[in-house]
């Protein structure tokens, strides 16, 4: 008879041990797995991503339903375990005893919650599961909502990023001196602390809370010093603590944590242990890959196997969008340590390496963390590292004291390199799912689950599977562009062109679409690649765009409309500010803000509204800025020459030039530009999708620059004499973009895609081809100058503005 297992805690941990456990035993056990939360194992390390939007909870979903049921697992989700009787090898809960002949504790953590005055008030909140999550994108929802999040370790940034993206006032509240002080040294800190801040985060550090304030609620946290910083949540990320309370009940051997052996086991023989909540060796861990280590030792102790848990080296890297950092091993300073220091400030590069007796003992990386499994592997091996050392803080790639071929540095890394953290998942593992019959890239994924999680490692992951192949190692066919076909964005593009087709139903029929009339996803990409393709012949279809550009104005989440008149490179008038003062009281207009890019947004207008609105705006000599538009958004100048003592040409003239020339255009995502009429660059030409900085020479043009979730700095693409010579090549490179670049990717994403030489091949060395684009860009120019506010008050698509038929769609979207 199978003897009977129960494990408490269904979290990341246990479930690893248990696909573990299947793997070498597949039926030596009746499994029965108790779990608090409602619900199975999740990725828990990816909640950042799902607090932020940029995952769902099912996309984090580790062991769905079926897979219980496949490998037999009784599940009993949302039933609290209450006690453990040993004495009768029985697990107690609300609905009775269930017996064990032997049992897992994997409890985890529970959140330490600062017992200051207020602590208790609805609106504090921690952060350890997904319904902490969900309690924050809820708070998020409220306009305005601001947030105070306590602790800048990794949870509490994390945590601070996601509010941040879901469009909360954020303040983080750190006791020490820099941020993630047990993972960075100062330097890093700073750079940390910097990003951070030009996301609109306010950090407070050496910084310690007095008490949360509120009347039946959070209202604001109060600091020693006396300063308050308003809230609507408190969120409390300042450590966690092993959940043990079971485990002590029943007597077993608690220290920091529940004490175990080499072979998982606690002072009860039949009682195995792992995770958050266990202590090996006088070691508690909180990061996953200890998890992972202790969740094969365990499986094999089941199995009947010898192993040992020799405890685990750990390295961490933040999961926030745009921001790579990485930290492993002990970086503090030391009398008979010394350091290698590499500082890029130019990209934000810093990388700190601390050596002791000729080993890395710790390594601190920010900005450029690609090499970080390679010098993670250093570290846990103790590697002597004399020989490479003139070089060791390039990276393999000149280990040898000259420039390796990148696929012969992936050859150089240990089997036990990691290569995903956020599974645990080694180079061995890799080569070990290829030798098993995973031979595709994809295979591998399903089969190891690396870079299936955060993505960080996707790269390395190809390489290691290309190099295993060797020859027989294909690239993965471009993915479909949505469900409805097998077509990748670039064939469709092609067969458009190939085919001549002209319509949205005679690409569905030519290229057979498996759903009729399309789905939200390849619809606006269809219209727009018809749009791009035929200007003059094909009719933009505006039910196939976006709710916002349906209605010509940004949708808000409390369902009402921002509304943005383009000011032509930033310039202005009086008349224009008093019709924009004149609308805001007549229509009630509830918040007018100046943005970003040098313009007023009209916030909260109802929809019902809209075209009135419009039509006081054009009465003024008012347009459109397309603030909602897959096109042209602004072009940002400073005074230049007109007004600067420091100004070498005319930037906002040539601003405007630019945005009357650009204005209306469609293209693959927003576009953003900027003129500088300085190297001062108080324009921020240098992080726009098109930026001129002016020099006493001409002008600089660059491309492919970013300041969202991705920060990227442009890239060169020509330097010219004469304001004729910028709008031609700008024009070419639009066009070029919009001709070539898949719907929904900004510059910088088909630049890395397409190489910028290539770019510069059609642009700068091709007099014939960028003449002949900029003329294809001024062409469609004359079909699509024009301004949508103005149509639409005059009639010319009233048949198309339907309310509640743009909110039907608007829910179904």
């Amino acid at each position: 008879m199978k003897q009977k297992l129960v494990v408490i805690g269904a979290g990341m941990a246990s479930g690893r041990a248990l696909e573990h456990l299947l793997e070498n035993a597949p039926d030596a056990y009746d499994i029965t797995l108790f779990g608090a939360e409602p619900r199975g194992n999740y990725n828990r390390i990816m909640l950042s991503p799902v607090l932020s939007g940029e995952k769902t909870y099912e996309e984090i979903v580790t062991h769905d339903t079926a897979w219980y049921a496949a490998n037999g697992i009784t599940c009993r989700f949302g039933e609290k375990v209450q006690r453990i009787d040993r004495a009768a090898k029985v697990i107690v809960t609300p609905k009775g005893q269930t017996p064990y002949d032997k049992l897992i504790i994997a409890t985890g953590s529970d959140p330490f919650i600062i017992p200051v005055p207020g602590h208790d008030l609805p609106g504090v909140l921690a952060y350890r599961d997904l319904d902490d999550t969900n309690a924050m994108i809820e708070a998020s929802a409220k306009p305005g909502a601001k947030a105070v999040v306590i602790g800048g370790g990794l949870l509490g940034l994390e945590a601070a990023a996601g509010l941040a993206l879901r469009g909360m006032e954020v303040s983080v509240v750190h006791l020490m001196g820099h941020l993630m002080e047990r993972q960075l040294d100062e330097a890093a800190g700073y750079l940390l602390r910097k990003e951070l801040v030009g996301r609109g985060i306010k950090i407070h550090c050496s910084a310690n809370t007095r008490q949360v304030v509120g009347d039946g609620k959070v209202e604001g946290l109060e600091l020693e010093d006396g300063t308050i910083l308003p809230a609507d949540i408190v969120v409390m990320a300042v450590g966690i603590r092993p959940s043990v309370a079971l485990a002590k009940e029943a007597g077993l051997e608690i220290g920091r944590g529940l004490k175990v052996n080499d072979q998982l086991v606690t002072s009860d023989p039949d009682i195995l242990a792992l995770g958050e909540c266990v202590e090996h060796d006088g070691m508690v861990y909180g990061l996953v890959a200890p998890l992972y280590d202790m969740a094969k030792v365990l499986a094999k102790t089941l199995a009947g196997e010898h192993d040992a848990y020799r405890g685990s080296q750990i390295s961490t890297k933040l999961k926030v969008t745009g921001v790579d950092l990485f930290s492993a091993g002990d970086f503090a300073d030391g009398a008979d340590r010394e350091e290698i220091v590499f500082r890029d400030p130019a990209r934000g590069v810093y990388k700190r390496l601390v050596l002791q007796n000729d080993r890395i003992i710790g390594a601190v990386m920010y900005g450029d963390t690609a090499d970080g499994s390679w010098f993670f592997g250093l570290i846990k091996d103790e590697e002597d590292i004399s020989e490479m050392r003139d070089t060791l803080i390039f990276g393999p790639a000149f280990a040898g004291g000259t420039p390796m071929d990148p696929m012969a540095a992936v050859a150089a890394l240990p089997d036990d390199a990691e290569i995903c953290g956020c599974n645990g998942v080694s180079k061995g593992t890799i080569i070990a799912a290829i030798n098993g019959g995973a031979t595709t890239l994809d295979a591998v994924k399903a089969k190891t689950k690396a870079s299936t999680s955060c993505g960080t490692c996707a790269g390395l992951t190809e390489q290691v599977v290309a190099l295993t192949l060797g020859d027989d190692f294909v690239l993965p066919a471009a993915a479909g562009m949505c469900k409805c076909t097998d077509h990748s964005h670039d064939d469709v593009r092609r067969l458009i062109r190939a085919k001549e087709l002209k319509s949205i139903p005679a690409i569905q029929q030519e290229l057979q679409w498996k759903s009729s009339g399309g789905c939200h996803s390849c619809r606006p990409a269809l219209n727009y690649y018809l749009v791009c393709e035929w200007p003059g012949e094909y009719v933009d279809h505006a039910q196939s765009r976006f709710i916002n550009e349906r209605v010509h104005a940004n949708i808000q989440k409390d369902g009402t409309y921002s509304v943005v008149p383009r000011m032509w490179g930033g310039i202005t008038t009086p008349n224009e500010l008093r019709a924009i003062a004149d609308v805001a009281d007549k229509f009630a207009i509830p918040t007018v803000k100046v943005t970003g890019g040098q313009r007023i947004d009209l916030l909260g207008v109802k929809k019902e509204d809209l075209p009135a609105v419009w039509s006081d705006l054009n009465d003024a000599g008012m347009v459109s800025g397309h603030a909602y538009a897959k096109g042209l958004r602004t072009v940002k100048t400073c005074v230049g020459t007109d007004w600067c003592r420091f100004g070498t040409q005319d930037s906002t003239g040539l601003g405007v030039k630019i945005e009357r020339l650009m204005w209306g255009s469609w293209t693959p995502h927003k576009v953003k530009m900027a003129v500088s009429g300085c190297p001062r660059n108080c324009a921020e030409a240098t992080c726009k999708d098109v930026g001129i900085v002016c020099v006493d020479s001409g002008y600089e043009i660059g491309v492919g620059g970013a300041a969202g979730m991705d920060v990227r700095e442009v890239q060169p693409l020509a330097k010219v004499g004469t304001e004729e010579e910028v709008l031609e090549y700008i024009s070419a490179f639009v066009q070029l973009y919009r001709e070539n670049a898949q719907y929904l990717h900004r510059p910088y994403k088909w630049i890395a895609k397409v190489g910028l030489d290539w770019v510069k091949s059609r642009v700068v060395e091709d007099a014939e081809s960028r003449k002949a684009l900029a003329e294809r860009f001024e062409h469609s120019q004359t079909f699509y100058r024009k301004d949508p506010w103005a149509e639409r008050v005059a009639g010319a698509e009233a048949h198309e503005f339907n309310p509640l038929a743009d909110l039907t769609q608007v829910a179904a979207e």
